[in-house]
């Protein structure tokens, strides 16, 4: 039985929800962006969100969905968020936050919950305001709704690449063609063509009123080592902050030594570290 203040959230309770979520905009982007499209009503949303604290003084935040997110998780906020889903069937298929929050979960969940197929423990959230001080490339732009079937195999590889296994597992080829889609035609997804082949992609995968969060940065493996990478990356952030939102975040792995310094050259700086455990 838990003896700390844990309960889920409904609408009634939103305004409380997004001062928590306001608090730490960069971290926060993928749930808040939920929230506002979804609220916060089981019944309608994706996901189901957990408080840590007095109903007047919300301090932590747990979004429990396809992916376990603590949000401004406090020491005692991640023992009782631990308790909470300790007992229920993982059905996320990530943890995925602030590193000491996303660490402590994870320490008190691996001995119910069974192996993680990989640990990421140290993932730079990078976030900027400016326009970068390089050059953008003129080549980059908008993808068209008719370049989505050419878009989907470079989707299909970079989300390989990165995550370690392909989206069509398991049926899963559908939806992720369908996710492609919807960002094409929302005008948050950019490539550099030649010749018909993308070489270059980039979306805007979260946007909030704070910050567009760029994920699926991927270059051909044909075109590496050419250059292409930081002047498509400051095409991005430049549009982005032109049109979507105020910053541009987004978090990389530390070993990603090449992909850090496109990002410190279109001018990202450092918002504080992620951490994602895969299974």
């Amino acid at each position: 039985m838990l003896t700390v203040p844990v309960r889920q959230l409904g609408e009634t309770e939103r305004g409380a929800v997004m001062r928590v979520l306001d608090a730490d905009p960069f971290a926060t982007a993928q749930v808040a962006e939920r929230i506002a499209a979804h609220g916060l009503s089981w019944w309608r949303s994706d996901g189901r969100v957990y408080g840590y604290g007095a109903r007047r003084q919300l301090e932590s935040l747990l979004w429990s969905g396809a992916h376990l997110t603590p949000i401004l998780a406090t020491p005692p906020a991640v023992e009782a968020f631990a308790e909470l889903v300790a007992g229920e069937h993982r059905g996320c298929s990530s943890i995925v936050g602030r590193a000491d929050a996303v660490l402590g979960l994870w320490e008190r969940l691996s001995g119910t919950w069974g192996a993680a197929r990989e640990i990421r423990p140290n993932q730079p959230i990078l976030a900027t305001g400016e326009v970068p001080p390089i050059a953008a490339d003129p080549a980059v732009r908008l993808a068209e709704n008719s370049e989505i079937d050419a878009l989907f195999p470079a989707a299909v590889a970079m989300y390989t690449e990165e995550v370690g296994v392909s989206p069509l597992a398991d049926g899963g080829g559908s939806g992720y063609k369908r996710r492609v889609a919807e960002l094409v035609r929302a005008r948050r997804t950019y490539v550099r063509t030649e010749h018909g082949q993308v070489v270059f992609k980039a979306e805007l995968a979260v946007v909030t009123p704070h910050t567009a969060q760029v994920q699926g940065v991927w270059v051909n493996p044909a075109w590496r080592g050419q250059g292409i990478a930081a002047p498509a990356m400051a095409a991005v952030v430049t549009d982005a902050l032109r049109r979507v939102a105020p910053t541009v975040s987004l978090y990389v792995n530390d070993y990603n030594h090449a992909a850090r310094r496109v990002y410190a050259r279109c001018g990202f700086r450092s918002a504080g570290t992620f951490a994602t455990v895969l299974f």
